[in-house]
């Protein structure tokens, strides 16, 4: 994306068409997704929903120092018909890392069909967004909600819907696009024993997740317009690190850490057949599967459709069977619904 030539005092640096304007003086312009539903009891499905901030503690990460920013999250809590606790679902949004959030429509009502389905309690975390919070805030923020999450462990957290109905020894992390970028991310520090986590993730769902590197693999060598249509992501949302071989963004790199390291026991990757990004999320489940790690992975292709499709079909036969089988692999060990 070459930077608009306009010359006034609101000069536009750069732009991407009905997404994102950037301006010169530094003012963001957020042109898609920027709608806010409020949380709800959904009469239908009878999912509750509620927002929470989350104090995060500044980096120098002493105790006395106050917080440093806070975030934002939607949480969700499906009709409750027993005294049975829940699977927890750590959720991260998708947009490129730097649009969208839980509370807009499409991100809400997506939340809502999959905890109906799947009879999960759910966190959908609002991580800050570059170029304003360019990587890894989105990271920092990620974790400090995990983390936030792992406090209810012993059922006294400051949120009672944790304490009451999450089930600590069923934790599972997933996000859309971005959002699967920063789930993989975050198993991979959970993994990490300093970085001192105190639950076990039993799982992690990958849906269109966003890989990238520096030379084409599969398909994008096929389609260089559509490759270059995403070459300017991550440098934009990342401009400290801009490789594309940085393991952030390309696990499978040579040098990057090995997937054997992965915190969680399972793994769910859904593609999808016309997404420019399914042959990077193909490669990850087969070097996934190489690398030595102990946990069981499985992979979904839906065909004939393209990137995030079901979050704006929820209606459709493939959107239902994609949330189908999402709410089998969080619900594994519970009897199966039609």
């Amino acid at each position: 994306m070459e930077p608009d030539g306009n010359s006034s005092e609101s000069e536009v640096a750069f732009e991407w068409p009905s997404v994102i304007r950037v301006y010169k003086d530094g003012r963001v312009e957020r042109l898609f997704e920027t709608d806010v539903v409020p949380p709800s009891t959904d009469p239908e499905t009878g999912v509750s929903s509620k927002d929470v901030t989350i104090a995060v503690a500044a980096a120098a990460a002493a105790t006395s120092e106050p917080p440093s920013h806070v975030v934002s999250t939607r949480l969700f809590l499906p009709k409750l018909t027993g005294s049975r606790k829940l699977p927890l679902l750590i959720y991260f949004h998708g947009g490129g890392f730097f649009v969208s959030s839980p509370f807009s429509a499409v991100y809400h009502g997506y939340l809502s069909a999959v905890v109906a389905k799947a009879n999960v309690v759910a966190v959908s975390v609002n991580y800050r967004k570059a170029p304003e919070h360019p990587i890894p805030a989105a990271y920092e923020d990620s974790w400090a909600a995990i983390q936030w999450a792992a406090s209810h462990r012993d059922g006294d957290g400051p949120e009672a819907w944790l304490n009451e109905h999450a089930d600590f020894g069923r934790v599972f992390l997933s996000g859309e696009s971005a959002g699967a970028n920063i789930a993989h991310n975050m198993a991979m520090a959970a993994g990490n024993p300093e970085r001192g986590l105190n639950i076990r993730l039993l799982g992690v769902a990958l849906v269109h997740p966003y890989f990238w590197g520096s030379s084409p693999i599969g398909e994008e060598a096929l389609h260089p317009d559509r490759r270059a249509d995403l070459e300017w992501i991550w440098p934009f949302v990342c401009p400290s690190t801009p490789d594309s071989n940085e393991p952030w963004i390309n696990p499978m790199a040579d040098g990057a850490p090995s997937l054997a390291g992965l915190g969680c026991g399972r793994v769910l990757v859904c593609l999808a057949e016309k997404d420019l990004l399914r042959d990077r999320g193909r490669l990850y489940h087969e070097v996934l599967g190489r690398s030595g790690w102990t946990g069981a992975a499985e992979i979904m292709e839906t065909e004939r459709e393209g990137h995030a499709f079901h979050l704006y079909d929820l209606g459709g036969q493939k959107a239902k069977d994609l949330i189908r089988r999402l709410a089998a692999f969080l619900d594994r060990d519970m009897p199966s619904r039609p």
